[in-house]
C-alpha cells in the first residue's frame, strides 16, 4: 500500500538514481551520528529520508518473493543515496532557474494521492509506517513537482523523435515486435494434494469425472466451474485468460494449445489435481505491424533520449556541486 504514496514521482527522475552505477561511498561515522547521509552543496539528506527511500525498495522486492541478498542489499543502498542525491541536484537547479509551483498545484496532487486508497484511516497508516506527515508529503510534492517542470523545460520539450528513426528501430529490433501464439482457456480444478493417499486420489478422479459428465451433456462449462472448481478461476467461470507457451506447467499447456476453441479437453493431471481445459479462443503467432506501433514506439525512443540527456546532465551537475557522502556499509 505504501508505494501508492511513492507514485507522484516521476518516472524517468526516479529511474535515473536507481541505474547509474553508485559511486565510492565514505565511511564518516560522525557524520552519519548527526542524521545525515550526504551533503549536496550545504542541503543535508537525512538518515530519515535514506530509511525512508530504502524501506520502499525492499518491501518491494519482498512482495515480488525477491529478498534482497546481504551483497544485493549493500548495492541498494548506494543506489538509493546516488537517487536521492540526483533529485537534490536537480531540485536546486530547479530553484537557481526560478521554479515555484502554485499551491494549489501541490492540493491537486495531494488529493490525487488521497485518491489511491480505500479511506482516511489507510491513508493515515500509511503515513504513520513511512514516518511521514501529511505537510511533510505536501513539500515531497512540491519538490518533485519543481523536478517535473525543471526536466520538462530542459528535455521533455525539446527532445524530438522522427518517423525514420522510429522506422529504423521498428527494421533493426524484429524479434521485439513478435507476439507469440496464446490461447485463451479456462478450467476446473479438483485439487489433489501431492501427498494424497490413493483413496483421496481416487475421490478427486470420481469428482472430476462426474464433472466431465455434466459436460459432456452440455452443460455450462463455467457455471460448472463456478460451482465445482477449487481453483482461484473458479468464481470467474473457470477462465485464466490469454497464456503463452511456457507460461503454465506443462501438462496444462500441452493440453490447451491442442484444443480448438470451444473444444474441452480430456482428464488432464499436473502437480495442482485434475483439470478439464476448455480454450475460447486461439491467436497464432504474429509480428505487430509498424503502424499499430509507431506511435508507442515513438514515446519509448522520446523516453529513452531524454532520460540519456537526463543522466548526462546530472553528471555535470555533480562536476560542479559539493556532494560528500557519509553511509557506512553498516547503515540500514
Amino acid at each position: 500500500m505504501e508505494t501508492r504514496l511513492r507514485t507522484w514521482f516521476w518516472t524517468a527522475v526516479a529511474a535515473t538514481g536507481l541505474t547509474l552505477l553508485a559511486l565510492p561511498m565514505l565511511v564518516v561515522a560522525e557524520q552519519a551520528s548527526l542524521g545525515r547521509v550526504a551533503v549536496v552543496n550545504e542541503s543535508a539528506i537525512t538518515q530519515e529520508d535514506f530509511e525512508r527511500e530504502l524501506g520502499l525498495v525492499q518491501r518491494r522486492f519482498a512482495r515480488m518473493g525477491r529478498p534482497l541478498s546481504d551483497s544485493q542489499l549493500l548495492m541498494v543502498k548506494k543506489r538509493v543515496l546516488e537517487s536521492l542525491i540526483n533529485r537534490e541536484l536537480l531540485y536546486q537547479e530547479s530553484q537557481d532557474e526560478g521554479i515555484k509551483i502554485e499551491e494549489h498545484a501541490i492540493n491537486e496532487e495531494s488529493k490525487a494521492v488521497k485518491s489511491r486508497f480505500s479511506n482516511e484511516e489507510e491513508f493515515r497508516s500509511v503515513l504513520i509506517s513511512l514516518n511521514l506527515s501529511e505537510a511533510g508529503m505536501k513539500a515531497q510534492i512540491e519538490r518533485d513537482l519543481a523536478i517535473k517542470q525543471l526536466v520538462d523545460n530542459q528535455f521533455v520539450q525539446k527532445v524530438k523523435v522522427s518517423g525514420k528513426e522510429t522506422k529504423a528501430f521498428y527494421e533493426s529490433h524484429p524479434e521485439s515486435f513478435k507476439r507469440p501464439e496464446e490461447v485463451r482457456a479456462s478450467h476446473i480444478l479438483i485439487k489433489v494434494d501431492p501427498q494424497a493417499d490413493e483413496s483421496q486420489k481416487a475421490a478427486a478422479w470420481n469428482m472430476i469425472g462426474r464433472i466431465q459428465k455434466k459436460v459432456k451433456k452440455g452443460e455450462d462449462f463455467a457455471a460448472l466451474a463456478k460451482e465445482f472448481s477449487q481453483g482461484p478461476s473458479g468464481s470467474k467461470g473457470g477462465d485464466v485468460g490469454f497464456i503463452g507457451r511456457g507460461q503454465t506447467v506443462r501438462p496444462f499447456e500441452e493440453a490447451a494449445f491442442a484444443l480448438k476453441p470451444g473444444e474441452v479437453s480430456n482428464i488432464v493431471q499436473t502437480k495442482f489435481g485434475y483439470h478439464l481445459i476448455k480454450v475460447t479462443e486461439k491467436n497464432p503467432a504474429t509480428t505487430i505491424g509498424y503502424e499499430d506501433v509507431k506511435d508507442k514506439l515513438k514515446e519509448y525512443l522520446k523516453e529513452q533520449k531524454v532520460q540519456q540527456q537526463l543522466d548526462l546532465h546530472i553528471e555535470e551537475l555533480k562536476g560542479k556541486a559539493k556532494v560528500e557522502r557519509y553511509l557506512g556499509e553498516t547503515s540500514n
